[in-house]
């Protein structure tokens, strides 16, 4: 038997998954890590020789623990969190740690950005410039830390500095390179009149590849330190949202992808890279090669269920939690929740908006919080659908991965309001088994990365919208709608008066 691994390196643990050519994962393992301690509010760093400890120390478990010979691995490639800058140095030493997708800390350089090359960034890049992005993070680093700036000889993205610790080769794949928002993303090269914008040296730029590209054989280095062979053929890899796309078999237009997470996002799969969203839609290179995919961002998806559950069911099992909302009705018995928690991203890109529950009455248990949250988190979803609509993309099938499939309830919720038909995985295993594909494709056993999703990705149950409950929906999202118009100018003051403090 031989396999390949799937390297899912995520913001808190990295999973590595063993897979056959038949599509099973034969055995996994994970490892976590921490975040740097916050020096202020709003950064969000780690350590990246975490990143290499913890991938090899679930490789050797595979060897030791599962029963997975390092002669029987023949090809790994990764899916990596976007958008993290990893600096080095002259001699490939890493200057400084990471910093990652979620860290706040660059709304000035988003300004900056703005303000040089307003409406021109956005058709170059495909989007807007947002703090989690590369690129504002680069000029932080430029403008705040000069010293470090001046000793950088190339930056990566978090995937790419684990791939280079297994090889010894700099490079970046073209879905990962998009999220720096330095790339112009129909021509796929770094785009020379942003990087002269702002002063950069185009030499700190890495070289691109397509995410099933061969990027280099284990070193000898990493291969004592692992125990893998030399001859393993390690494959360039993809952003996560892009594996996650190949995971979850989103590969055809008339499908999309509800995906909740901490964040949440809702993902298509694009053939014409000429489309224009204008920045409404964030709009990258996919892991498939001469595809592009667009997506939007609920920032606050499955974490606003965590924070409630954290806030007012610390102890309840967390399945028997989301249950719960059986109890309630559609519309939550007139309670409707904003999901904007720690922000917005699409259609608002708004970092001070701040959710709320609009139509709390006297009759309300807690119940009919749970269920409004989970209809708060679909409709914020559905502000992306209404998107896509204006824009003519047509689509009839949603595939639904992370806490929202895990619950025949949310299913059935996400079906009603977005009223298509949504679906499930049988083997849900999100960007992993991606980033098995890829390899899997990278070594030719099989012809493209679709012939792979097919032999790897098995869909499950379906879920049909219900229409009297589409009706119910389509007046309460009309209502949806207007709480963020009518709570903006709020939600800022009182953000304004956290500050002051």
């Amino acid at each position: 038997m031989t396999v390949v691994l799937g390297v899912d390196l995520g913001t808190s643990a990295v999973k590595v998954s063993a897979v056959n050519k038949a599509g099973k994962i034969v055995a996994q393992e994970s490892f976590d890590y921490p975040l740097v301690p916050q020096l202020k509010p709003g950064y969000a760093e780690q350590n990246p020789e975490d990143w290499v400890i913890a991938t090899t120390v679930s490789i050797v478990r595979l060897i030791l623990n599962d029963g997975i010979n390092a002669s029987q691995i023949e090809g790994i490639s990764f899916s990596g969190q976007m958008h993290g800058l990893v600096l080095l140095d002259e001699n490939y030493k890493v200057l400084r740690p990471a910093i990652l997708w979620n860290d706040t800390r660059t709304s000035d350089q988003v300004l900056e950005i703005n303000r040089k090359l307003g409406a021109k960034f956005v058709e170059i890049t495909g989007n807007k410039a947002l703090e989690g992005f590369t690129l504002p993070k680069i000029l932080w680093v430029k403008e705040n830390e000069p010293e470090i700036f001046s000793r950088a000889k190339v930056f990566l993205l978090p995937k790419d500095y684990l791939r280079f610790r297994m090889t010894d080769k700099i490079f970046t794949d073209f879905s990962d390179a998009a999220g720096t928002v330095a790339l112009d993303v129909r021509k796929k090269i770094w785009s020379k009149e942003i990087i002269d914008a702002f002063g950069l040296p185009q030499s700190i730029f890495p070289p691109l590849l397509e995410s099933i590209a061969f990027a280099g054989n284990i070193s000898s280095s990493y291969s004592e330190f692992s125990g893998l062979s030399k001859q393993i053929k390690v494959f360039a890899g993809a952003a996560d949202n892009a594996a996650g796309a190949i995971g979850a078999g989103i590969l055809k237009t008339n499908m999309v992808m509800s995906s909740i997470g901490t964040s949440g996002v809702v993902l298509k799969i694009e053939q014409d890279k000429n489309i224009n969203y204008h920045g409404k839609i964030h709009f990258f290179n996919h892991g498939i090669p001469n595809r592009f995919y667009s997506m939007g961002v609920t920032l606050a998806a499955g974490y606003s269920l965590s924070w409630l559950k954290k806030t007012f069911g610390k102890t309840d099992n967390f399945d028997d939690f989301v249950k719960s909302a059986s109890n309630s009705t559609v519309g939550a018995k007139g309670l409707l929740f904003a999901p904007y928690i720690v922000g917005e991203r699409t259609p608002y890109a708004d970092g001070d908006i701040r959710g709320s529950f609009v139509g709390i009455d006297g009759i309300h248990q807690r119940s009919d919080f749970v269920r409004a949250v989970l209809e708060g988190i679909v409709f914020s979803f559905k502000d992306i659908f209404v998107l896509y609509d204006q824009i003519g993309a047509n689509f009839d099938t949603v595939v639904s991965i992370g806490g929202g499939a895990k619950s025949p309830l949310w299913m059935q919720i996400q079906a009603d309001i977005f009223n298509k038909k949504v679906i499930s995985l049988k083997n849900e295993q999100g960007p992993g088994i991606g980033a098995a594909i890829i390899a899997a494709t990278g070594l030719g056993w099989f012809d493209s990365v679709e012939e792979a999703a097919k032999q790897f990705i098995s869909f499950g149950k379906e879920y049909q919208p219900n229409p009297k409950n589409v009706v119910r929906y389509e007046s309460l999202y009309k209502i949806y709608k207007q709480i963020y118009p009518a709570t903006a100018k709020i939600s800022h003051e009182l953000i304004d008066y956290r500050r002051s403090l």
